[in-house]
Order: structure tokens, then C-alpha cells, then sequence
């Protein structure tokens, strides 16, 4: 317990399980579109779930995180209508 007051001293502090689960769930759909990509020969699904696996390391906010990933769920979803 010491360990977690002297890292939040330092300014480090732990990701909400909210963030959690969001990181880990769009990482799975980021991966399922990468691999459909790829076994298609699409493009833009391969890039989209590349995307969906990456971003989590870019935002630091809970609420970015959901909100750019439905957004990109969204993306995948219309560029599978296609």
C-alpha cells in the first residue's frame, strides 16, 4: 500500500476498470477486424482494427476512450456495408 501513495506522489496513478474493460474490449474488436481484413484482402478493415488497437495508448480519458471507439466501431461497421 506504501507503493501506491509514494506513485501517486509521483503523479502516476492507476487506470479506472471502466478504462480497463474498454481497452480490452475494443482491443478484441480490433483485432477480429484486422484478421477478417486480412483474410478478405480489405484495406480498410485491416486499418480500422489496427486503430481499434492502438488508440487506447493515445487517450488517457475514460470518456475519449468509448467515444473514439464507437466511433470507430461505427467506421468499421458502415465500411463493411460497402
Amino acid at each position: 500500500m506504501d507503493e501506491l501513495h509514494t506513485l501517486n506522489s509521483l503523479g502516476f496513478t492507476l487506470p479506472s476498470p471502466a478504462y480497463l474493460f474498454g481497452a480490452l474490449f475494443f482491443g478484441v474488436v480490433g483485432i477480429a477486424a484486422y484478421r477478417y481484413g486480412k483474410k478478405t484482402g480489405q484495406a480498410r478493415p485491416r486499418w480500422i482494427g489496427l486503430g481499434l488497437m492502438l488508440y487506447p495508448y493515445a487517450v488517457s480519458e475514460t470518456w475519449q476512450l468509448y467515444g473514439v471507439g464507437i466511433a470507430l466501431c461505427v467506421w468499421l461497421y458502415l465500411a463493411s456495408k460497402q
